[in-house]
């Protein structure tokens, strides 16, 4: 997600919160939060692979995904 695309949804949250938007803006501010929220997902989803627990012991074991132990 690029900072352009941000900018057009902060545009719009507040173009909505003055006069309203059109049926097309209204399905463009749709399509690019839901863009927005899946790249925000995908980013922490990165995150989380990469994390590893330091055991007591000086081992490290990497954090598992949820359902896959």
């Amino acid at each position: 997600m690029n900072e352009d695309k941000i900018r057009r949804i902060n545009e719009l949250y507040h173009l909505e919160k003055s006069v309203g938007l059109s049926e097309e803006e209204k399905k463009e501010q749709k399509k690019l939060r839901t863009e927005y929220i899946q790249s925000v997902r995908a980013n922490l989803r990165g995150q989380l692979d990469n994390i590893s627990i330091k055991n007591e012991d000086g081992s490290v074991t990497p954090l598992k995904p949820k359902g896959k132990h």
